[in-house]
């Protein structure tokens, strides 16, 4: 165990390095602003990665043989590859964050499906899910969640990773950042059509699902809240820089909801109309996004025409301009009063091809938009299946918007 140690600690003294670069507390600096709505320039991050196809790199070769220090280890060369190929506007903070040991934290899902994988390495594929919520009785027997933490296995891993980082970096937990998407989960646990058709022909069906995922996701975290697993100290939320100055403060270190970042999203949706959207999801899903101190909202769903209903939200700070939404409608919509969160085309960098002109103009045009309407901006390229094994391509995309954003 000395020699993997060793490669830890390595690793670790790196991260030290780069972490007490004074570029580090420009970049927070720059996504507090942003995320409190006084832009600078527009922010820029890489996230959801192929790391299938980047583990094969040397530069990912994993030397520790123990399962948990190889945890550590993936976490380690993902920053210092991160870092030294597309930085961006990533933060390299100093510590060296572990996660909690639990169970149970499942949003009350059991889910059924197939799959269909074009590579088992690739945690990207195709899902065929099981009808599971046809009747009163499938909603009734959706089960709330038990968390438990396994203590013990928390106090070993913290002493384990205090006594390997002891002078290089101190040693702490990241908590967990809660996912609101109640009808991302729908999608797993009814067929699309059924779904889409039970809006219209049964309504009080449709209520009642809704209802009952609601209250489970707010139990589930009201027992985060009372393990201790919330965390007011992520980085990222939703793929994004989560600084800012606008949270409530913690009294005595105990974090509550009200003192993080939460998301939510209604992908699903995509096709719905507004009114439809606002009277299943935002409507009844206020008491669980009311629990949050700041919430970023959508994803793929193209929500440039939904920025009015959204507003209804109290606590948004971040809206998802997706790449199937319209630039210049969402950044009008959006008009300074919310970080317009654009989601670049990943297909431009995935098949294999760097198509730059398409990518230069979708970035482009979100820039010179966002700054017409006085408007908070990031380019987040995320949902990255693969490049084909181009990592090139990651790079290049890293230099061609960190170009724009800072021209």
């Amino acid at each position: 165990m000395h020699k993997e140690y060793e490669v830890l600690r390595g690793l670790a003294a790196e991260i030290a390095d780069i972490a007490s670069l004074p570029v580090q507390q420009e970049k927070k600096q720059l996504w507090t602003s942003n995320n409190d709505l006084v832009p600078a320039r527009p922010l820029v991050y890489i996230d959801q990665l192929p790391w299938h196809e980047i583990n094969a790199s040397d530069e990912m070769r994993l030397e520790c043989g123990d399962a948990y220090l190889r945890t550590i280890e993936q976490r380690l060369r993902e920053i210092l590859y991160r870092w030294r190929h597309f930085p961006c506007d990533m933060v390299v903070e100093e510590r060296i964050d572990i996660p909690h040991s639990y169970h149970g934290l499942e949003y009350g899902m059991r889910i059924k499906e197939k799959g269909v994988w074009t590579n088992r390495e690739n945690d990207i594929y195709s899902h065929e899910y099981a009808e599971q919520l046809n009747s009163q009785e499938d909603i009734d027997n959706l089960p709330y969640d038990n968390i438990v933490v396994d203590h013990s296995a928390d106090k070993r891993h913290y002493e384990l990773c205090s006594e390997i980082f002891r002078g290089i970096l101190p040693v702490r937990f990241e908590g967990v950042q809660i996912h609101t998407g109640v009808w991302d989960r729908i999608a797993q646990l009814r067929k699309p059509d059924n779904l889409l058709i039970d809006l219209i022909d049964r309504p009080e069906h449709t209520r009642a699902i809704v209802i009952k995922l609601r209250d489970i996701t707010m139990d589930t975290v009201r027992q985060c809240e009372a393990l201790g697993l919330l965390d007011n100290q992520i980085q990222y939320v939703h793929c994004t820089g989560a600084y800012t100055n606008d949270l409530p403060k913690t009294q005595g270190g105990d974090v509550k909801a009200k003192n993080v970042w939460a998301f939510g999203m209604s992908q699903i949706f995509s096709t719905v109309s507004k009114d439809m959207h606002k009277e299943f999801d935002i409507d009844l899903l206020m008491p669980l996004y009311d629990m949050f101190g700041l919430m970023y909202y959508g994803c793929c769903e193209p929500l440039h025409d939904k920025i009015d209903i959204i507003r209804k939200i109290r606590n948004v700070r971040k809206i998802s301009i997706s790449p199937w939404a319209d630039i210049e409608k969402g950044a009008e919509s959006i008009s300074g009063d919310y970080v317009f969160s654009l989601k670049p085309r990943p297909s431009l960098i995935g098949n294999g091809v760097f198509e730059e002109d398409e990518i230069r103009d979708q970035l482009q045009r979100a820039k010179d938009a966002c700054k017409k309407h006085n408007t908070p901006c990031e380019f987040i390229l995320k949902d990255v299946s693969t490049v084909r094994n181009r990592l090139d391509f990651l790079d290049r995309w890293n230099d061609l918007a960190m170009t724009i954003a800072m021209s």
